[in-house]
């Protein structure tokens, strides 16, 4: 179920989100956010880290990816190499 609620920009470009959104959603202070906007339209998306469960699973796709791809190790020090201006 959606909660309306209107809030003020500051002079600093701040902007309140209100509390019962907040508690719903579990906010806290320092919760990080995406932000997307498009003419009069603005998005909050929050976001947080992944558990440590949730990169294990990342990184085990990353790999099966890369060697689907034929990547190698060396492919991979050659690039940050390469990206670091060391070629």
């Amino acid at each position: 179920m959606f909660t309306l609620a209107t809030t003020r920009m500051s002079s600093k470009g701040q902007a309140v989100i209100p509390e019962e959104i907040r508690r719903r959603l579990g906010l806290k202070a320092g919760s990080q956010f995406v932000v997307v906007g498009e003419k009069d339209t603005l998005i909050l998306k929050a976001i947080s880290p992944p558990s440590m469960e949730e990169f294990d699973d990342l990184i085990a796709e990353a790999r099966r990816q890369a060697r689907l791809a034929g990547l190698r190790r060396s492919d991979i020090t050659a690039a940050i190499a390469k990206a670091r201006g060391h070629r």
